[in-house]
């Protein structure tokens, strides 16, 4: 009897055929930073440090979590890709850098290349959005660890900053603005949450949410970048993902500093009302868990809010001061 890897579970054939239909959407990205084409060894990119004195690479990783059960519910694969490079470009954005490449990691029990290629098209697509290089990845298919028709992705993300225009939140001081710009829907956290309330306990069809479940992680790099490079308005932010309110805006304050954030100040998504309806979910959960509507919240002086407002408005957000900045206890209070 003679056995072969395909009779083990995992096709080299299957392997070649993902990265032919991956390849059009990875090129896709490529600049002139690139120095190794789709199927080499290892991404080479040769970064451009002009008009920087002391450039600081700044990465970050992270995974789109439980969302991805719902693309498997519906067969739509082309937008969790997306959804990951968007994340992580929003996280090292924070620190006031821009992205330069990104790479993947896709896993799979049996590896389907159509569906490969559509996560990638995703991962393209969100990377050309946000000026960055799709440079390189793994596609693993691993019998015995995915259930059928599943996967994960992972992806980690490149980026730089000059070193005297990092964003430490140093600078914050009490009665500095909140301003909170809109977020599309769950973004990609909260999602084992939001599927035990919406199909466990009522019980809702997948069709009837589907498209606010799988609405995208807001890119917020666009309006922000061109505001950092212009000068130092700006003087902390926060991502808002795993951790909600209460986790994440006390990352970007000094220690001796919390905020109040108005919940009148923006508004709440129907897909929020409707989780916390259904579920009976306490209010301090709700905004531990989610980001209710604010993907990111910028810090600035007073004098700087109405400017910054506008500055963002042009650039198609939707942004408020939903708080202010209070000396002490370095926690949020919602009022």
């Amino acid at each position: 009897m003679s056995v072969t890897y395909a009779d083990s579970g995992v096709s080299i054939d299957a392997g070649n055929e993902a990265v032919r239909r991956m390849k059009q959407h990875i090129r896709s990205t490529f600049n002139d930073g690139v120095l190794a084409d789709v199927g080499s060894f290892g991404g080479m990119f040769q970064p451009n440090f002009g008009g920087m004195r002391e450039p600081v690479l700044v990465s970050s990783m992270d995974g789109v979590g439980t969302k991805l059960k719902v693309a498997f519910m519906t067969g739509k694969h082309d937008t969790v890709g997306r959804d990951l490079v968007w994340h992580c470009v929003n996280d090292i954005l924070v620190q006031g850098a821009r992205p330069l490449f990104f790479l993947d990691y896709f896993a799979t029990g049996k590896l389907d290349p159509i569906v490969a290629a559509d996560v990638v098209k995703g991962l393209a697509e969100g990377c050309r959005a946000s000026g960055c290089v799709l440079i390189g990845g793994e596609t693993a298919e691993m019998p015995g660890m995915y259930q059928d028709g599943e996967y994960d992705i992972a992806g980690c993300i490149v980026g730089m900053v000059d070193k005297s225009k990092i964003l430490t939140g140093a600078t914050v001081a009490p009665s500095d603005v909140l301003i909170g710009l809109a977020s599309e829907g769950l973004h990609t956290n909260g999602y084992s949450l939001a599927r035990k309330v919406l199909f466990e306990v009522g019980k809702l069809p997948v069709e009837e949410v589907a498209d606010e479940l799988l609405a995208p992680h807001r890119c917020y790099a666009p309006a922000i970048l061109p505001i950092l490079n212009a000068g130092e308005t700006i003087k902390a932010m926060a991502h808002i993902t795993g951790g909600g309110f209460y986790d994440n805006i006390p990352r970007s304050l000094p220690e001796n500093c919390g905020a109040v954030v108005q919940k009148s100040s923006f508004t709440v998504l129907p897909i929020f009302e409707r989780i916390q309806s259904i579920g009976n979910v306490p209010e301090a959960d709700m905004y531990r868990t989610f980001n209710m509507g604010v993907g990111l919240v910028l810090v600035v002086a007073p004098e700087h809010a109405d400017a910054t407002l506008a500055t963002l408005r042009t650039s198609g957000e939707t942004a408020s001061i939903i708080g202010e900045v209070t000396a002490g206890a370095h926690e949020i209070v919602l009022a």
